[in-house]
């Protein structure tokens, strides 16, 4: 994921609103959220070329999410994919402070990262460019540097996010849809400056990224009932203006996974 906008326990009627945009380069391969087949608790997407993936959800409620930290002067060739992270968390069964915890001693072996992770009893972030912290109840947005880092694409999609709270079921559902397709560039004095060109600074400013090579592959929404209801949306891009694909799952949280 390159953006990720969430409530945790800020709405009434659910635990998590989560609004995402994947962004990706257009021929990486990959399939679109589904539950997985050697591991049907799993709803996710799945990169084919790594098998990892960038968000998912069980069955049982437990919830994973990526963002890369931009840094290009401290890449590593070689270093172990950071959606195999997400892919452990969802597939294995320890609370997500315990994963974090045995995922600190290694955590440097990969390029940078943040890993949103949570179940049923709590929500915790870490970025191996900086440390675990498990969050209270708010308004949140993690792009590629730290969680709730003021560039204009997070100021800009937590403002929409707390009027979209407004709503809830399938207007909250377009509201979070209409907001993750927001194209607008701010003004080049706003920009970050992360280690590339200007250009590409412009290129990768909205909340949602189109380019002849890169940019929004998949916009996602996660809600997280009260009463143990999640439901999961996704428009899959790759590369058009309009999504080619629309999937949406519901389901009843189960107390354990299968």
């Amino acid at each position: 994921m390159c953006l990720i906008l969430f409530a945790y326990n800020a709405h009434p009627s659910y635990r998590l609103v989560l609004a995402a945009n994947r962004d990706e380069f257009y021929d990486r391969p990959s399939k679109p959220a589904d539950f997985w087949a050697d591991h049907p608790q799993v709803l996710a997407g799945l990169d084919l070329k790594e098998k990892g993936t960038w968000l998912g959800v069980t069955k049982a409620g437990r919830f994973a999410a990526v963002t890369n930290y931009r840094d290009p002067a401290s890449w590593m060739e070689g270093a172990p994919s950071r959606g195999r992270l997400v892919r452990r968390y969802l597939t294995g069964s320890g609370s997500p402070e315990a994963y974090l915890q045995k995922l600190l001693p290694r955590a440097k072996k990969y390029n940078g990262f943040n890993l949103l992770a949570g179940d049923a009893e709590s929500l915790w972030v870490y970025s191996n460019r900086d440390r675990a912290q498990k969050l209270a109840p708010g308004v949140y947005g993690l792009s590629n540097r730290f969680l709730d880092t003021p560039w204009p694409k997070v100021l800009r999609g937590k403002k929409l996010l707390k009027a979209a709270l407004a709503e809830k079921g399938k207007a909250l559902e377009e509201a979070l849809f209409a907001l993750l397709a927001d194209r607008r560039i701010p003004p080049d004095s706003r920009l970050p400056d992360t280690g590339v060109n200007r250009d590409w600074e412009r290129i990768l400013s909205p909340m949602f990224i189109s380019s002849p090579v890169y940019g929004t592959r998949s916009s996602t929404i996660l809600l997280v009932g009260k009463n143990g209801r999640i439901t999961f949306a996704e428009k899959t891009f790759n590369g058009g203006a309009e999504p080619w694909m629309t999937s949406r799952f519901s389901f009843l949280r189960q107390k354990e996974d299968i």
